[in-house]
């Protein structure tokens, strides 16, 4: 089983989604550069990552540019072919995708506190 990850980062390209086989396997790359904690924009950081079968369609509302934050799989698998050597394929397989501005935001300070509270003796016995 695959673990899941999430990066945050800006769309750099958004693949147009390819058919593979007769039984209709879909498939959508896309390039984001990352950002948030730890990247450092002099040594940009760009991910290829994939969608796949019903997935592709979470792209369409997108574009380059766009700041988005991604859930996806780390998934990998051996390829053997005769007279040539063992290859490993890795993917990063998205499943979700959501913009940055959609983020919930949290208020960025507290309420201040009830007057009630102004009369309570702070003077605890233990």
């Amino acid at each position: 089983m695959s673990r899941g990850f999430e990066v945050t980062g800006i769309i750099h390209t958004i693949g147009d989604t390819q058919s593979f086989g007769q039984n209709g396997f879909t498939k959508r790359e896309f390039v984001i550069k990352l950002t948030g904690e730890g990247e450092k924009e002099e040594y940009p950081n760009y991910v290829a990552l994939e969608l796949i079968k019903d997935k592709c369609a979470l792209m369409d509302s997108y574009q380059p540019g766009d700041e988005i934050k991604v859930q996806f799989n780390l998934n990998g698998r051996l390829w053997n072919a005769p007279g040539k050597p063992e290859k490993c394929f890795t993917s990063l397989q998205a499943w979700r995708v959501e913009r940055m501005d959609d983020a919930p935001q949290f208020a960025q300070q507290q309420p201040a506190p009830s007057q009630a509270y102004n009369d309570f003796d702070d003077d605890v016995p233990f």
